[in-house]
């Protein structure tokens, strides 16, 4: 299966905008949504069935049993994340629980447990002919990497037979872009002119480097500030990194993703600039060799 990932560094460049055009111009048979804080691709691909639904366990928490408990103080004394409180009972805070296990591990008496717990939900959607992979990870916990990982491997088990597969990857530059970025063929950065915006950019592609994947850049609302444009051009110049091309600020993008659809179902200039692009990115994607192209 290729496999290729779009990203973007900061939110709201218009990862998820482009991912959904490239999966209608592609009629993608699998691709994944490993945004699992806030996944939003199922609403603009218009899913037909509702997704099968399994519980994804993430790091463990400690549970304290009063029953057996002397009330010593050592488990909070010595708890890192303040998860402990003595109000009455010593109890447990989940939200705060890393599941280290350092208050089990100092319990006297063993009154101290980690127990499995549910950090979210893995969500399938499947009609048939496509599949979408996606998850939503619960508020206050930590393991967005790992459930990022169970997406693509849902993804992969669910469409086994399918060749390619578009996968909208996680906002940020940290541990959820790490795991999108193991294993793909090919990422498509979606550049903004600015400054946190070309920051990241910047970021993601020296990380992309230490994994050998193949990388483009495209900058969407490119006429927002063509000085912050230029500098990006000319990085991926110095760099001898594809530059596939420019998306211009256009309100009728705005209009047709409340509609519900993608930018390349309605005729405007960011769905044109789209289009060229996409041409681009798969004469590049399926191209021999990889690596950075100069």
């Amino acid at each position: 299966m290729k496999q290729l990932l779009i990203l973007s560094g900061k939110g709201g460049t218009g990862k998820t905008t482009i991912a959904s055009a490239f999966i209608k111009l592609s009629k993608a048979k699998a691709y994944a949504d490993c945004d699992v804080d806030a996944p939003n691709l199922h609403l603009i691909t218009k899913q037909n069935s509702l997704p099968k639904k399994t519980d994804y366990y993430g790091l463990p928490k400690a549970e304290i049993d009063i029953e057996l408990c002397i009330e010593c103080g050592q488990c909070m004394q010595n708890c890192r994340f303040e998860a402990i409180s003595a109000d009455g009972k010593y109890k447990v805070d989940p939200f705060a629980c890393e599941g280290c296990g350092v208050c089990e591990l100092v319990c006297p008496v063993e009154a101290v447990t980690l127990k499995p717990a549910v950090a979210g939900e893995l969500l399938l959607y499947t009609d048939g002919e496509k599949v979408l992979s996606t998850a939503q990870l619960k508020m206050g916990s930590g393991t967005s990497g790992m459930l990022v990982t169970e997406v693509k491997k849902q993804m992969k088990s669910a469409a086994a037979d399918v060749e390619f597969a578009i996968i909208d990857g996680s906002p940020g530059i940290g541990c959820p872009v790490i795991a999108s970025l193991s294993g793909v063929d090919m990422v498509l950065i979606v550049a903004e002119p600015s400054i946190s915006g070309i920051s990241d950019m910047e970021r993601i592609i020296n990380t992309a480097a230490k994994f050998g994947v193949k990388t483009a850049v495209c900058i969407n609302k490119f006429d927002t500030n063509m000085q912050n444009t230029e500098k990006i051009e000319n990085f991926c110049k110095g760099q001898g990194i594809s530059l596939l091309g420019r998306i211009p600020f256009d309100l009728d993008a705005v209009k047709a993703i409340n509609n519900g659809q993608t930018i390349v179902d309605i005729d405007c200039a960011s769905g044109a600039a789209v289009k060229a692009i996409y041409s681009k990115t798969m004469e590049l994607l399926f191209e021999e060799g990889g690596g950075l192209r100069s």
